[in-house]
C-alpha cells in the first residue's frame, strides 16, 4: 500500500512539473496520441483523434459552475457536444486535474490533493506493465495491452447520455453487466440523473425509457427489421445513413448502429428531461438537426390507454384513446372524463377450457394491422415457429389473448411467435406498424365479419350512385359540346367552368354568398400541368396533411403557387368550396390572394399569389433560419397576423372565424410580410352572431382553444387562442407541443411558469438577443398570455389586442393561469367536459 501511494504521489509530482512546463509555453496543448505507461493529461490539455473528429479534456458545462471539471469527450466541431464523462458523480473542484496512465493498465483522475476521483480499474483482463490509451475517430477511449493488441478498458462499455456509431445499448445477460444511457441532472450538471433508456430483455428486445422506477415509454419490439413503433427506421433516408443490428446471443442481447459512408456526425442522446433524439451534424450550419425522436407524441406515453386499449395520435377527440374491437371501458364513468389509464375490458367472455389435457374453444382472431406491438414482459417468443403454429398454439392455451410474428423479414406475413399471457398493454397506431392478432369470443368476431359485409354494400352502393352522377354529367356536356362546332374552343371554357360552378354548389341556389357571383377564373387542368411541368418535383415548394403545394409559371410569366390537394387528405368538397368562396371575396394585404382554382376528375386545385419566403414555421423552428427573424420583423409579423384577424372578424363584411391559425399557415411574402392563408375549416357567422357549435371539431392540437376542443363551442375568441399561442411561439422560437421541456409539459406552462416567477424575458429566444427591445417584448408576452386564457370571456377581441400592440400606452390586465395539457402526465387532469356525440379532425400539417 506504502508503495502504492508513493508511485502514485510519484506520478502526481511528476505531471504538476510537467503542467508547469506546459502551460509556460502554451494554455491549451495537444497531448500526443496515444498515451503510455506513465502518460498523462493535464487540465488544459487535450487529446485529439487521429481524423479530428473527437477530443479528450477537461471541462466545465456551458452554464454550470466554473471551477467544477470534468474528464469528457467531445465533438472538435462542436464542443459543447459532450457525449461521454468519466467523473460524472465526483467532478474537480479546481483547474489542476490530471489523467494518468499508471502501472497496470488503467486510467485514474486525480485530483489536487493526489487522490484518485475516478478510475477505469474494472478492467477485461489481467494488469499490464505496457499499455496505451488511445482515442479513435469513433470517438471510444481505448486503453490496450501494446504488445498483443487486446483492449483491457475502453469508454464504449460505459455510456453516459450519449450512444455513438458503434456503441451497444443492452446487457450481458450471464454477468449482469449492462450498457444504458443516463441523463444528465441538467443541462449544466453531468452526474446522473433520474431518466434511463436500458434494453428490455425479457419477451423480445426492446429499448425502454425510465423516470427513476416508473416505465415512460417503448420503442415497442424488435422485429428483425426495426424496432415495430418506430416507424422512421423503415423509411429510405434512415436505412440509407444507418445499418441497424440487434444481436441475440447468451452473452450478449445489443442494440447498435453503425452510420454509412457519407453519413453525418451523428448521436443518439438522452436529455435531461428523457428526451431522446438522433441528432445530425450540419457542418455548413454548425448546428445539430433532429433525425428522430422518443417520445414524439402523446401515445408514445407507456400505456397511456391500459390494458386492451389502443392509442391514436390523430383522435383528439377521444384524447387520442379507445378500446380495441370486442373491448369496453373498465371504468365508464372515469373514461368520460378522459382518465383512460384503466383500460378496457371484454364485452363476451372468451369460450375456452381445458379438460385432461386437451383444449376446447369457439374462439377465434381478429387481425389489428398497422400496430405497435405490446410490452412483451408478459409474452413467450418461440422464434423457430411458424406464423400458423403460432396461431395453433395460441388457441390451445386459454390463457393466450393475442399473437404476433416475431420477425417480419422475408415477407408472407413473418416468421417465429410471440404470444401474449392474459392482457396486452401499450399498443398504439402507428404507420409502417405490424399486425396484432387479438383473440375474441365467437360472437364478437360475427359482428366483425358483419360490419364489414354493411361496410361492402356502403361502399357498392356510394359507386352506383357516383356512376348515375359521371353518366348525368357526360349528358350535359355532350349536350353543351354539340351546340356549335365553330365555337368549339370557347365552348370547351363554358363547358368546364360549368362543371367547376357545379362541384363548388353554385347550381343549385347552395351558394353561401346568396345568389352574388363569384369572380374568380377557372383554370384548365391542362394549364395547370403546363404551368408545374406535369407537377415536377423541382417545382415542389412543400406539403402537409392536405397535399402538397407547386411553383407554377402561367403563360403570362407570373408566378404562382399551386395547392394540389391529395385524394387521400380530407379536405372534400364542401372544404375546398368553403376555401374558395370564401378567400376570393376578401382583400388585405395580410391575407394570402387566391387567383383561381381548378377540378378535374378527383383533382382539386388552388392557385394562389407565389410568396418567396414560405411559411412562418420554416424560420421560427429551425435552428439556423431563426437568425434570419430579428426582434423588429418578428415584431412586423406579429402586428401583421393581428390585423390580418382584424379584417376577419371585423373589418370585413363577414364575420370570418379561421379555426386552424398556426404558424404554418402564415406565409411570408419577399419583404417578410405576414398573410393568413387556408381557409378550407373557416365558418361565417352572420348579423349578431357571436359563437356558435359544431359536432365536427377541426383544427390542430396545441393550438385549439379549450372550449372549443371540450365543447365545439368557437368564436371570434377562438381565433384569439390561436393567435396568443403563436406570438408566444414567435418569441420563443418554441414549438407549442415541446414535451417536459425544463420540466414543464408544454410551451403555454412554461410561458407561466416563467411569467409567474418574474422571469418572462428569459422566454425570449437567445436568437434576438443583440436586436430585442425587451420592453416590446415583455408587452407582447404579457398579450399573449392574456389570449390564451381558459374563460373566452378574459381573452381580448383582436380589435383591442391591434391598439395593445400598435400603442404602448395602453394598459395591460395581468393574465390569468391558462389551461395546458400534459403529455406525460395523468390525463383527464384539465379535460373534464364531455364531447358526446362529436368528432375531432386534426390536421398536423395542414398546408
Amino acid at each position: 500500500m506504502a508503495a502504492a501511494a508513493a508511485t502514485i504521489s510519484f506520478l502526481y509530482l511528476a505531471a504538476l512539473i510537467f503542467s508547469s512546463i506546459v502551460l509556460l509555453i502554451s494554455a491549451d496543448t495537444i497531448v500526443s496520441d496515444p498515451l503510455k505507461n506513465g502518460g498523462n493529461i493535464t487540465d488544459g490539455d487535450t487529446v485529439v483523434s487521429a481524423g479530428g473528429s473527437f477530443t479528450l479534456g477537461f471541462f466545465s458545462p456551458t452554464g454550470g459552475v466554473p471551477t467544477k471539471r470534468y474528464l469528457g469527450i467531445w465533438f472538435t466541431a462542436s464542443p459543447d457536444a459532450v457525449c461521454w464523462v468519466a467523473n460524472r458523480d465526483t467532478p474537480l473542484n479546481s483547474s489542476s486535474g490530471v489523467l494518468v496512465v499508471s502501472t497496470g493498465g488503467s486510467l485514474r483522475l486525480l485530483d489536487g490533493s493526489g487522490q484518485t476521483a475516478w478510475s477505469s480499474s474494472n478492467t477485461t483482463t489481467g494488469a499490464s506493465n505496457s499499455s496505451v490509451a488511445k482515442l479513435l475517430d469513433s470517438g471510444n477511449l481505448v486503453v490496450r495491452e501494446q504488445s498483443s493488441g487486446s483492449i483491457l478498458w475502453q469508454s464504449f462499455d460505459h455510456p453516459s447520455n450519449t450512444l455513438l456509431d458503434g456503441m451497444r445499448l443492452g446487457k450481458n445477460p450471464k454477468s449482469g453487466e449492462e450498457w444504458s444511457l443516463t441523463s444528465w441532472r441538467a443541462t449544466d450538471d453531468p452526474s446522473p440523473g433520474n431518466w434511463r433508456m436500458v434494453m428490455d430483455t425479457k419477451g423480445l428486445p426492446d429499448c425502454v425509457t425510465w423516470q427513476g422506477n416508473v416505465k415512460k415509454s417503448r420503442t415497442g419490439p424488435w422485429n428483425g427489421l426495426r424496432f415495430s413503433g418506430t416507424p422512421e427506421m423503415a423509411s429510405t433516408s434512415y436505412s440509407a445513413m444507418f445499418s441497424i443490428q440487434v444481436v441475440v446471443r447468451p452473452d450478449e442481447i445489443a442494440y447498435a448502429v453503425t452510420a454509412t459512408a457519407g453519413t453525418p456526425l451523428n448521436r443518439l442522446v438522452m436529455n435531461e428531461v428523457g428526451l431522446v433524439q438522433r441528432l445530425l451534424w450540419d457542418p455548413a450550419g454548425r448546428v445539430w438537426n433532429v433525425l428522430a425522436r422518443t417520445p414524439r407524441d402523446v401515445c408514445d406515453t407507456y400505456a397511456i390507454c391500459g390494458k386492451f386499449g389502443t392509442c391514436n395520435a390523430d383522435t383528439a377527440s377521444t384524447l387520442f384513446c379507445s378500446c380495441i374491437h370486442g373491448f369496453s371501458p373498465a371504468s365508464p364513468s372515469q373514461w368520460s372524463m378522459r382518465v383512460t389509464s384503466e383500460g378496457c375490458r371484454r364485452n363476451v367472455p372468451l369460450d375456452c377450457s381445458t379438460s385432461n389435457g386437451t383444449t376446447t374453444t369457439t374462439d377465434g382472431f381478429m387481425m389489428l394491422p398497422g400496430a405497435k406491438l405490446p410490452d412483451t414482459d408478459n409474452a413467450a417468443v418461440d422464434m423457430s415457429a411458424t406464423l400458423e403454429q403460432c396461431r395453433v398454439r395460441c388457441l390451445a392455451n386459454c390463457s393466450c389473448v393475442a399473437y404476433a410474428a416475431a420477425d417480419i423479414r422475408g415477407g408472407g406475413g413473418g416468421s417465429g411467435c410471440v404470444m401474449w399471457a392474459d392482457d396486452i398493454v401499450d399498443v398504439r397506431d402507428i404507420d409502417k406498424g405490424q399486425v396484432l392478432y387479438v383473440r375474441l369470443a365467437k360472437s364478437e368476431l360475427d359482428t366483425t365479419k358483419s360490419r364489414n359485409n354493411n361496410v361492402a354494400k356502403i361502399l357498392l352502393l356510394v359507386a352506383a350512385c357516383l356512376s348515375l352522377m359521371g353518366i348525368f354529367l357526360i349528358l350535359i356536356c355532350c349536350k353543351l359540346r354539340c351546340t356549335s362546332t365553330s365555337r368549339l374552343r370557347s365552348q370547351n371554357d363554358s363547358e368546364y367552368n360549368i362543371q367547376n360552378m357545379m362541384m363548388l354548389g353554385y347550381l343549385g341556389g347552395s351558394s353561401t354568398l346568396d345568389d352574388e357571383n363569384l369572380d374568380l377564373p377557372f383554370f384548365s387542368f391542362r394549364d395547370i400541368l403546363s404551368a408545374t411541368n406535369n407537377f415536377a418535383e423541382d417545382n415542389l415548394l412543400g406539403q402537409g396533411g392536405f397535399g402538397k403545394v407547386y411553383k407554377g409559371m402561367l403563360r403570362e410569366n407570373k408566378e404562382v403557387a399551386i395547392k394540389r390537394l391529395s385524394q387521400g387528405s380530407g379536405q372534400g368538397v364542401d372544404e375546398f368550396r368553403n376555401e374558395v368562396v370564401l378567400i376570393a371575396k376578401l382583400q388585405h394585404r395580410n391575407l394570402v390572394r387566391l387567383l383561381g382554382c381548378s377540378i378535374h376528375g378527383d383533382e382539386k386545385l388552388l392557385v394562389y399569389e407565389y410568396l418567396p419566403n414560405k411559411s412562418l414555421d420554416f424560420f421560427i423552428f429551425d435552428a439556423a433560419e431563426k437568425y434570419l427573424l430579428d426582434w423588429p420583423t418578428r415584431f412586423k409579423i406579429i402586428k401583421g397576423i393581428s390585423r390580418g384577424l382584424l379584417y376577419l372578424h371585423q373589418d370585413s363584411r363577414l364575420t370570418i372565424i379561421h379555426r386552424d391559425l398556426k404558424p404554418s399557415n402564415i406565409l411570408l411574402d419577399a419583404d417578410m410580410n405576414p398573410k393568413i392563408s387556408d381557409f378550407g375549416m373557416a365558418r361565417i357567422f352572420g348579423g349578431n352572431q357571436q359563437e356558435a357549435n359544431t359536432n365536427r371539431v377541426v383544427g390542430t392540437y396545441g393550438y385549439m382553444s379549450p372550449e372549443y376542443v371540450m365543447e365545439g363551442a368557437f368564436s371570434v375568441k377562438s381565433d384569439t387562442y390561436s393567435f396568443g399561442v403563436i406570438v408566444l411561439e414567435i418569441i420563443s422560437g418554441l414549438k407549442i407541443t415541446l414535451t417536459h421541456y425544463k420540466g414543464v409539459p408544454n410551451l403555454l406552462a412554461y410561458a407561466w411558469s416563467l411569467w409567474a416567477d418574474g422571469k418572462a424575458m428569459d422566454l425570449v429566444d437567445s436568437s434576438l438577443a443583440k436586436t430585442c427591445s425587451w420592453t416590446k417584448a415583455l408587452r407582447c408576452i404579457q398579450i399573449g398570455l392574456l389570449c390564451v386564457q381558459d374563460n373566452p370571456n378574459y381573452r381580448p377581441l383582436m380589435s383591442s389586442v391591434v391598439t395593445m400592440l400598435e400603442n404602448e400606452t395602453t394598459p395591460l390586465s395581468i393574465p390569468k393561469q391558462p389551461v395546458y395539457f400534459s403529455y406525460w402526465g395523468s390525463q383527464g387532469e384539465n379535460t373534464s367536459c364531455s364531447m358526446n356525440n362529436m368528432s375531432l379532425t386534426t390536421v398536423l400539417e395542414g398546408r
